[in-house]
């Protein structure tokens, strides 16, 4: 179990240092929106940085599979988040971007959580069969909320709404990868003809091309320093959710180790709240006299 929780860190770490070297690139790439969608995505593509951002990202999400295969869902969730302090740090070194205290003592209720989970480790954890239905319920609800932020205009003029429905994309893609990892190790026939198949391939596919989208469109309206890590952390709270409705996952029947267990998820559910109630300022665009005129106008 230690083995894999430890890939689990250092897949966090890799899409981290991914998703900065996506971040370093936001300024000079257009936004992927509307009809531009698809020429946008051929900008990024050929841009070197940015495509290679994306494969330290994707070196980093093989070591989340083999860590998500051989331990519980929700345990690797927490141990992911470790990445956010590292993206929050070197954006701080290096993008010049300012933390408020909410946003460090976010930081250190994750970093919290994770020691306490790790302290809890010895005691295991109980794993039942996929609930494909409850998949799809969990799904159901979290696309509706994604959408329902999009409707807030502030929060889609700041770019928060990208990044909480980033998160809940790459959450959702979360449960799928587990659903998926499930199903292949049951199913009959050759591998290649299961996985081709599998209809949560495809639906783990989608979640996280729409969150990798959603999150580089944040990277152009607000500090990464933001959007990161609260994309981080819903994406880590569906499948802390998801692996106790769908999957099965239960506490460890040592009363202490349990204690653990959910004050570390607690933590995690405490420091989310506090990065998604940051106030972020309008874009200097929006809130300039000219803009605010032809609003007006």
């Amino acid at each position: 179990m230690l083995i894999y929780l430890v890939l689990a860190v250092l897949a966090s770490s890799l899409m981290a240092f991914g998703l900065l070297m996506m971040k370093s690139r936001a300024d000079s790439l257009p936004q992927a929106r509307g009809m531009a969608i698809v020429s946008s995505l051929i900008a990024w593509i050929r841009e070197p940085i940015w495509i290679s951002g994306v494969g330290v990202q994707t070196v980093g999400w093989v070591l989340y599979v083999i860590a998500v295969s051989h331990a519980p869902v929700s345990m690797v969730a927490v141990m992911m988040q470790g990445g956010i302090a590292l993206f929050v740090i070197s954006s701080v070194l290096l993008f010049g971007e300012s933390a408020r205290p909410a946003e460090w003592a976010g930081i250190v209720a994750i970093v919290m959580g994770m020691l306490l989970l790790s302290l809890s480790l010895s005691a295991g954890a109980s794993q039942g069969a996929t609930d494909d239905r409850a998949v799809v319920a969990i799904s159901v609800v979290l696309l509706v909320l994604a959408a329902a932020s999009f409707t807030t205009s502030r929060l889609a003029q700041t770019g928060i709404a990208q990044a909480i429905g980033s998160g809940i994309a790459f959450g959702l893609a979360g449960l799928y990868t587990k659903a998926m990892t499930d199903s292949l190790a049951i199913g009959d026939g050759g591998l290649i003809m299961r996985i081709v198949v599998n209809p949560w391939v495809y639906a783990m596919m989608a979640a996280n091309l729409a969150g990798m989208v959603m999150l580089q469109n944040s990277f152009h309206q607000a500090r990464g320093i933001i959007t990161m890590p609260l994309s981080s952390a819903l994406s880590n709270l569906v499948p802390i959710a998801g692996g106790m409705l769908a999957f099965g996952e239960r506490l460890p029947s040592d009363p202490i180790a349990a204690a653990m267990r959910v004050s570390a998820f607690m933590l995690t559910i405490v420091a989310s709240t506090m990065l998604a109630t940051t106030q972020e300022s309008l874009p200097a665009a929006i809130n300039s006299p000219l803009k605010r005129t032809e609003h007006a106008g």
